[in-house]
């Protein structure tokens, strides 16, 4: 089934949503993660996702970042960021966007991503490519490491001080064999990875709702994209775990995902 007009369409209206209340919202700091923020924008956003897939596919499941879960028992379900870099679109910043994407079975294989205040729209299905505002695209091409930018996407874990010390040390390595690092922590990094202008983009701390719709635009692009330690993501558990599990991911081109790959394994990260 072609969901490409179904994505897309729901993202541009989507879109208007956010370009409306963008400057204009304040986000609050949600009570369970100080590094999480909510506003008006993500609930409108998510309840506009939730009415349109239930419009046009009444018996999927969904998993809304702020809503929650609805499982109709389907093998497919959709899975739905309404901002993604809340902290950024609070602040005024354009760092932001809005992602969907779908589960088969499992894997994900279709996704969209819209960057509203830069006007792109990103989209990818299994085996068919990936394309932003219909031009398609492709990782970088560049072998060396040294000669890219590549985005670490971080968060402070003050229950475990230890654990975001570790982080620091792995990127300090990081940033010594690349040419810059860049991190606006949101799924522009992810697409500027997509499309090739980074090089790699890596994260320790996200959900279900951060990757599946980025993990199948990197893959269309010819990406790599694999936990933080560079094994399959899986999200084969029940509808309610998915939404709660803790994802890392590692997102490359196949060469320089191995050379990361290399500096990662001296840490020994286990997830």
């Amino acid at each position: 089934m072609d969901y490409s007009d179904f994505i897309t369409s729901t993202l541009l209206e989507a879109a208007k949503i956010a370009n409306k209340n963008f400057g204009k919202v304040n986000g609050i700091i949600k009570n369970n993660d100080n590094n999480q923020v909510l506003t008006e924008t993500d609930l409108e956003i998510g309840k506009y996702f939730i009415d349109q897939v239930k419009k046009h596919y009444p018996n999927t499941n969904i998993i809304d970042e702020e809503t929650g879960v609805f499982d109709c028992k389907s093998n497919l379900t959709w899975v739905v960021d309404p901002i993604d870099g809340t902290s950024n679109f609070a602040n005024g910043l354009p760092m932001f966007g809005i992602m969907i994407g779908l589960l088969k079975d499992n894997q994900p294989i279709t996704g969209g991503v819209m960057l509203p205040a830069f006007d792109e729209i990103y989209y990818a299905e299994k085996n068919k490519g990936a394309f932003c505002n219909g031009q398609k695209i492709v990782v970088t091409k560049e072998k060396n490491l040294q000669n890219l930018l590549v985005n670490y996407m971080i968060d402070g874990h003050s229950e475990n001080p230890q654990l975001t010390k570790k982080e620091c040390n792995l990127l300090s390595e990081i940033i010594i064999k690349i040419r810059n690092l860049r991190t606006s922590n949101s799924c522009f990094d992810l697409m500027m990875t997509a499309k090739g202008k980074y090089g790699a983009s890596l994260n320790r701390t996200s959900k279900v709702w951060d990757n599946v719709a980025p993990q199948i635009i990197i893959e269309e692009a010819g990406g790599k994209y694999t936990d933080f330690i560079g094994r399959p993501i899986k999200y084969n558990y029940s509808l309610e775990e998915l939404a709660k599990q803790s994802f890392t991911f590692c997102s490359a081109s196949s060469i320089i995902h191995q050379q990361l790959q290399q500096l990662i394994a001296k840490y020994n990260f286990y997830n």
